[in-house]
C-alpha cells in the first residue's frame, strides 16, 4: 500500500519540518541545555574542590553524558516529540506511521545526535536535512522517525463524500476488523482526491483499493457497482460505527436517559440527500437518476460522482 499513500499520508496529513525551523528549535534546545550544563558543572565544581583531578574529570565526562545527551532523550521520551524548542517552534517528532515516539526512538536520535550535531556543530545534521527529501537527519534515519509541523496554515478540510442512497446499509454486516488503519488512510486519500485525479488512473487506483479491501472483509461488492462507490459506502459505514459506539460509550458514562438509534449517515456525518436505504438496499422512494440498483451508480447522488 505504500505505493498509494503520499508522503504527508505517512504523517496524518502533516508537513514535514525543514532545515530552517529544525535549525531555530536545535539552537533553542541547546542554549537550554547548556546554560543547565554550566549551571551543573558550577554547582558539582564547589562541591568537589577536595577531590582530585581523576575524580574531577570522570564526574565531568557524567555530567556531559547525563545533561548534554540524556536530558535531550529524557525530555523527547517524556513530551513524546517536543522539546522547548520544538514546542517554539510549531514541531514535534513522531514516528515514521505517524504515532508518538518512545524511549527507544529518542535513544537512538540522542546518540546519533552527540555525533552529528555536537561534535560537528551540525554540519552533518544539516547536510543531512538538506539531501532527504522530507528533512530527516541521521538520527532520524536509524530511528525511523520524522519531524513535522504541527501548526500549519488553515485549510479548508475535505469531506469524505457519501455514497449513493441505494448503498447506505448495504454493508452493516461487514467484518472490517482485519482492514488496517494503512487503507483506511488510503481509502480515504483517494476519495477526496479522485476528481483531481485522471479517470484512467483513478479508477485503476479504486480498482486496487477496492480489490484489497475485498480480500481483507471477504465479501465482493454488488454486481455493477463502481469501485469508487463502493468503496465510499464502505468508508461510510464505518464512520457511522464509529459514531454509535462513541454516542453510546457517552450514554453509558453518564447515565442519561437512551437516545434514538444512530442510523448510519447521521451522528454528525453529512446524511446523503435523497431515499434513506433500510439496510438491505430498498429505499422509501427514489428520484430521477437515483434508482435503487446499480443502474444509478453512475448519477450524481448525495455529493458523490464515480470519477469517469
Amino acid at each position: 500500500m505504500s505505493e498509494l499513500v503520499t508522503g504527508d499520508a505517512v504523517v496524518l496529513g502533516l508537513r514535514p519540518a525543514r532545515l530552517p525551523s529544525r535549525a531555530l528549535a536545535a539552537a533553542i534546545d541547546l542554549a537550554v541545555v547548556f546554560c543547565v550544563f554550566m549551571l551543573v558543572s558550577v554547582m558539582v565544581a564547589i562541591a568537589s574542590v577536595t577531590l582530585d583531578e581523576a575524580a574531577v574529570a570522570a564526574i565531568t565526562v557524567a555530567l556531559f553524558l547525563l545533561v548534554l545527551i540524556g536530558g535531550p532523550i529524557a525530555v523527547e521520551t517524556l513530551s513524546h516529540g517536543r522539546s522547548l524548542g520544538k514546542l517554539a517552534c510549531g514541531l514535534r517528532v513522531v514516528r515514521d506511521d505517524g504515532g508518538p515516539i518512545r524511549f527507544r526512538h529518542a535513544l537512538v536520535r540522542g546518540a546519533m545526535g552527540a555525533v552529528e550535531i555536537l561534535m560537528t556543530f551540525g554540519v552533518v545534521a544539516s547536510i543531512a536535512s538538506l539531501v532527504s527529501v522530507r528533512g530527516r537527519r541521521l538520527g532520524d534515519v536509524f530511528a525511523g522517525t520524522l519531524v513535522i509541523r504541527e501548526r500549519v496554515a488553515a485549510k479548508r478540510s475535505v469531506a469524505v463524500p457519501p455514497p449513493p442512497p441505494w448503498l447506505v446499509g448495504r454493508f452493516s454486516q461487514l467484518d472490517l476488523s482485519a482492514v488496517p488503519d494503512e487503507l483506511w488512510l488510503a481509502i480515504r486519500q483517494y476519495l477526496t482526491r479522485m476528481h483531481q485525479l485522471d479517470p484512467g488512473v483513478g479508477g485503476s487506483i479504486a480498482g486496487r483499493l477496492a480489490d484489497e479491501l475485498v480480500t481483507r472483509t471477504g465479501i465482493a461488492p454488488p454486481q455493477g457497482v463502481p469501485a469508487a462507490a463502493f468503496l465510499a459506502a464502505v468508508v461510510h459505514e464505518r464512520q457511522a460505527r464509529d459514531a454509535r459506539r462513541v454516542f453510546a460509550g457517552a450514554r453509558n458514562a453518564s447515565s442519561a436517559p437512551p437516545a434514538p438509534t444512530v442510523f448510519p449517515g447521521s451522528a454528525g456525518f453529512a446524511a446523503p440527500a435523497g431515499p434513506v436505504a433500510d439496510g438491505s438496499g430498498a429505499a422509501g422512494g427514489t428520484r430521477p437518476g437515483h434508482g435503487p440498483g446499480p443502474e444509478g451508480a453512475g448519477a450524481s447522488s448525495a455529493g458523490f460522482a464515480p470519477p469517469g
